[in-house]
């Protein structure tokens, strides 16, 4: 009997003030919850200081929770530009705090996500909360959503993949091979009628 390969995903939803994060274990289809929590980085603290505090903590947990990978939010575009550019800066620092310690990444836009988690793409922070809830079975919500939302996220890339790590360049080329019709009437002589 083939043992089931064992996962850890780290599920981030950027924020300058808030950042959420979770790491969850999936063997199978079994996923377990190892971390859900926030980042408060507060609204008066300087630029510099929130995204040192952002980088250092994303570092601390990839060294504490050995992730395979790290699932984060797109930033979605809004009216306000200078939004944006915070949510771009805190999004681009995750990434190269798991970059420093040679995890791969994936984004989901925040459509994406929902969608996976409800069946529903636009609901609501709440609606999403209380759906995870049901399927992952925890005590309790959370005060802050975004702790709930980096949950959705890590969840929405487990579903979202048959093989949630990202291959090897040699892995996909060799899988590209066997999917080819050459490839197939060669490896298959026998089934192709003349």
């Amino acid at each position: 009997m083939q043992e089931e390969s064992e996962i850890r995903i780290l599920g981030i939803d950027p924020g300058t003030n808030i950042l959420g994060y979770s790491i969850i274990e999936c063997t199978g289809k079994n996923i377990s919850i190892l971390t859900m929590d926030v980042l408060v980085l507060g609204q008066k603290e300087e630029m510099n200081t929130k995204m040192k505090k952002l980088f250092d903590k994303i570092v601390n947990i990839t060294d504490i929770y050995k992730p395979d990978i790290l699932a984060i939010e797109a930033p979605f575009f809004g009216k306000n530009v200078q939004s944006m550019l915070k949510l771009g800066r805190a999004q681009g620092l995750c990434i190269a705090a798991a970059f420093s310690r040679s995890v791969p990444f994936v984004e989901y836009s925040p459509r994406k996500i929902k969608q996976s988690i409800t069946g529903n793409g636009a609901a609501s922070k709440e609606q999403v909360a209380n759906m995870l809830k049901r399927i992952l079975d925890f005590d309790e919500i959370p005060q802050y959503l975004d702790a709930t939302d980096s949950l959705a996220v890590a969840v929405c890339h487990f579903y979202q993949q048959s093989s949630p790590c990202p291959k090897t360049t040699e892995e996909t080329k060799k899988q590209r091979k066997t999917k080819s019709w050459s490839s197939f009437i060669s490896q298959n002589p026998n089934r192709v009628r003349q």
